[in-house]
């Protein structure tokens, strides 16, 4: 039933149907090398930083994305295509996500290398302010530099 009293909360655009399909059999068919990294990945056990596994980003679904951090992470696996990889990340990139690609290879064989990089990125300090040399910004009792 509609409830009248009840307001909308949806702030995204619907997902296309295909994509959002898409995602749904994904996850549910996920390789082993997406289930090993995403083990590490899940239950903010990256810094407590969360992460979504199959997440579309219309047209596509991303095999990892974590919003906090703009974080894409995708896995190369025998199926990718060197252009079409080319022209999915640099629409991503245009969206303002940072995307790192792995190979299946180094999920399994140098699994370390691979969570060390994404931890850098999740547990990077954020950026802070420059101080300001001294004699500029507040003075004394709460005054600004200049006022009476």
């Amino acid at each position: 039933m509609n409830n009248p009293t009840r307001k909308n909360t949806r702030t995204r655009a619907r997902l296309p149907t295909a994509t959002l399909e898409s995602a749904r059999a994904l996850r549910g068919n996920m390789t082993d090398v997406e289930k090993e990294l995403w083990y590490h990945l899940r239950a903010g056990r990256m810094q407590g930083a969360k992460f979504r596994r199959q997440h579309p980003i219309p047209p596509y679904v991303v095999d990892f994305y974590c919003d906090a951090f703009k974080l894409v992470i995708e896995l190369d696996g025998s199926q990718h295509g060197v252009e079409v990889d080319r022209v999915r990340m640099r629409f991503l990139e245009k969206q303002g996500l940072r995307v790192l690609r792995f190979s299946n290879f180094d999920v399994l064989e140098n699994r370390a290398a691979v969570l060390e990089a994404i931890w850098d990125i999740v547990a990077a300090p954020p950026l802070s302010p420059t101080p300001l040399p001294v004699g500029e910004g507040l003075q004394g009792k709460g005054k600004l530099k200049g006022s009476p």
